[in-house]
């Protein structure tokens, strides 16, 4: 059985020099649903050589994300994920948490 899909909300807020918020109205929120456990699945990859936390946590989700638009949209006409599928299945096994974690 299929676990009913949980809803994340994803920010993306421009940082200033200096390491400060931005001012204004400057945040991108957007929601994206997924049947998997993104936070289990960020901890279990947390020793991901050559990569920064920030770096992992992005590759992380961002392949998850590249996986839900492709899922919901298969085989439409001009398809601009389609070249990217297989290597995408390809990076989500490895990115798959162990059963041991």
């Amino acid at each position: 059985m299929v676990p009913p899909p949980k809803r994340y909300r994803i920010t993306v807020t421009p940082v200033e020099s200096g390491g400060l918020p931005c001012q204004g109205r400057c945040a991108i929120e957007f929601e994206q649903p997924c049947v998997d456990d993104w936070m289990r699945v960020l901890e279990s990859n947390q020793r991901i050589r050559g990569l920064s936390a920030d770096e992992r946590a992005a590759l992380v989700i961002g392949a998850r994300l590249l996986d839900g638009i492709a899922r919901r949209n298969p085989g439409v006409t001009d398809d601009l994920l389609a070249d990217l599928r297989a290597p995408l299945a390809q990076l989500l096994a490895r990115l798959e948490p162990t059963t041991g974690d």
